[in-house]
């Protein structure tokens, strides 16, 4: 007799739970991400105007936002005129370069209409004729693009745009810079 004979062959047991768990954990996480970059890119909350009467038919600096972009400038042009612009009363939004990357040669005003009040203030303190740029913003805020030959803001800006009498001015609704206390009411 031999002392070796053939073994038979172990069974050979395959666990299907742990790829399987892997599989839709994987799922929810690629989920997950996909929710979270549409809901940040396809932001629906827009920020609205106020429609309200102004106070002597004057529109003034403080009731204006601006978003200051850089269009070709100088590095460093659009945070100097942003500061500029503050000095002077007005709101001061996003201070960047031009997000979609158009590049000006001069300088641009971009807002809700080409004959809003808002951009004929903005644009009363350029030295420089802006080109106006009507995109039917709902917010009516105000996009000052600096370009390559732009130098610098008018020393004496207009102090304030007049308004037929008794219309109605939509206005960005301006949010405080600092942090609301806890517990107590933003309105």
């Amino acid at each position: 007799m031999s002392a070796l004979q053939p073994q038979p062959r172990p069974h050979s047991r395959f666990f299907w739970r742990t790829p399987i768990t892997m599989v839709v954990l994987l799922g929810i996480l690629f989920g997950g991400i996909w929710w979270g970059w549409n809901s940040l890119t396809n932001s629906s909350a827009e920020q609205n105007c106020v429609e309200q009467k102004l106070p002597n038919n004057r529109l003034v600096p403080k009731q204006v936002v601006i978003n200051v972009y850089n269009g070709g400038a100088k590095a460093g042009t659009a945070a100097k005129t942003a500061d500029e612009l503050k000095k002077r009363g007005f709101n001061i939004g996003k201070i960047a370069n031009e997000p979609k990357g158009d590049k000006v040669d001069v300088v641009a005003v971009r807002g809700a209409a080409n004959d809003a009040p808002e951009l004929k203030l903005v644009s009363g303190q350029l030295n420089q004729k802006a080109v106006p740029v009507a995109d039917n913003r709902s917010d009516h805020t105000v996009d000052l693009v600096l370009g390559r030959g732009f130098n610098r803001l008018n020393t004496k800006g207009v102090p304030s745009i007049g308004v037929p009498a008794d219309s109605v001015v939509c206005l960005p609704s301006i949010r405080p810079s600092q942090p609301i206390p806890s517990g107590q009411n933003p309105n």
